[in-house]
């Protein structure tokens, strides 16, 4: 029986379904570019996922803002890279047939429907911050996925609903046109980032040259192509201290 470990690659669940395939397509070339053995565990939620994390049972992560500080402080993970030619924002929309126009028709009690998104939800409370509105002045409505979010609004079980816009902007054209975006957020510092644990400290620096070289082979291309980026963009220690002094500063607002 073979000794050689098994590394375990996730994803934050808060990824669009569309490109599931992608991440398992990348999964092949990060093996074959380590030359070792890795698995692709994607969990349906973050608190599976962080319970994965509290077990040690993640070597390579691509997370969203909010977790990977929690990791590089408490887990010892270093950020290696940040997919270029996506943004984490944040969209507040309502259904197309609401009588809200703008965020100050937002009232106390508002119903919001929102996942358990931690740099999202973040975000879509500190918009809501600039009409009064807080988490205790609104009725939450959690659920699993955007496309429920979607569902939320649309069958009129919730009067906004916080999306990110990655996911909004892929959602199909009928259910777009069943949804009004009121504001979408513009920080654009703030991305997910792909961090590798204690264990794949060997494999760290290899790991950051392939990145960086992917768009220059042919093989590489086509595993961006399925996961929507346009390549990586390496990160060092400051860049990495500066996102989480972000983080800090958005949640002590």
């Amino acid at each position: 029986m073979s000794s050689e470990p098994i590394y375990q690659l996730t994803v934050s669940p808060d990824f669009t379904p569309s490109h599931i395939s992608g991440w398992y397509i990348f999964n092949t070339w990060l093996q074959r570019c380590l030359n070792a053995r890795v698995h692709c565990e994607l969990y349906d939620d973050f608190e599976s996922q962080r319970q994965a994390i509290v077990d040690d049972r993640v070597d390579l992560i691509y997370a969203n803002p909010f977790d990977a500080a929690m990791l590089v402080r408490e887990k010892n993970f270093t950020a290696l890279a940040k997919a270029m030619g996506v943004t984490d924002e944040c969209v507040i929309a309502v259904a197309e047939t609401s009588h809200i126009t703008c965020l100050e028709d937002l009232k106390p009690g508002t119903r919001l429907a929102k996942t358990d998104d931690p740099d999202i939800n973040l975000i879509g409370m500190i918009m809501l911050e600039s009409v009064d509105l807080s988490d205790d002045s609104v009725t939450p409505l959690l659920v699993d996925s955007y496309v429920l979010v979607a569902k939320a609004l649309i069958q009129n079980n919730a009067e906004v609903g916080f999306f990110l816009k990655d996911a909004f902007n892929e959602f199909s054209g009928a259910v777009r046109k069943q949804l009004r975006p009121l504001v979408s957020s513009e920080i654009s510092d703030i991305q997910h980032m792909l961090l590798a644990s204690p264990r794949l400290m060997a494999h760290t620096e290899p790991l950051r040259q392939a990145l960086a070289d992917m768009p220059k082979h042919l093989q590489g291309n086509s595993v961006l192509e399925a996961l929507n980026f346009t390549g990586w963009q390496l990160l060092e220690q400051e860049d990495t201290e500066f996102m989480i002094d972000m983080i800090d500063t958005l949640k002590a607002k």
